[in-house]
């Protein structure tokens, strides 16, 4: 008996365990696969348009005595008029004793060239609105695109808000350099 014992401890019985997958396992790994089909599935679906935010498909064939229905006209294009803000240069805010210098292009979109009069009516205004709020920024709050699109925005609030009734699309910047 002592020697049945000892021959099950030294695991020299009937031959290589098998490893044995359990339950779960089993479970999470056909989850796993039928939740890959389905996203496919779907996916595939979105890129054939079967589902919402595509057109709907052409009538097959219209009757012979009934005309098919004229598609709109093709929206007009809006050009875009740009004007030139003359460059600025203004020191940065720095806590240190080395200067910082901001060298900044920008052009203005504006509606259509009738706004450019209203525009250079108040451009000295417009000028001085970017001067103050650019001399209070650090060079931190320039870094990435982050900063940029903050600067932007910021820029597009205050010509707006000078040139009023004129709207200005958009605050383009043609060159930046921070020295």
């Amino acid at each position: 008996m002592a020697e049945e014992a000892l021959d099950d401890m030294d695991g020299a019985g009937d031959g290589p365990e098998k490893k044995r997958v359990s339950g779960k396992r089993l479970i999470i790994f056909a989850a796993v696969i039928v939740l890959f089909l389905v996203g496919g599935g779907v996916g595939a679906a979105f890129m054939l348009g079967l589902f919402g935010g595509s057109e709907p498909p052409p009538a097959e064939a219209a009757v012979e005595g009934e005309a098919a229905p004229a598609a709109p006209p093709p929206p007009q294009e809006t050009r875009a008029f740009f004007f030139e803000v003359p460059d600025l240069i203004v020191n940065l805010n720095t806590n240190g004793r080395k200067s910082t210098f901001l060298k900044i292009k920008i052009a203005l979109e504006l509606e259509g060239p009738q706004d450019t009069d209203r525009i250079n009516e108040v451009l000295p205004r417009i000028v001085d609105n970017f001067q103050v709020y650019l001399r209070e920024l650090r060079v931190d709050d320039l870094n990435g695109s982050a900063g940029m699109y903050r600067l932007r925005e910021e820029l597009l609030r205050r010509v707006n808000l000078a040139a009023r009734p004129v709207r200005v699309r958009d605050v383009l910047f043609k060159e930046m350099l921070v020295q």
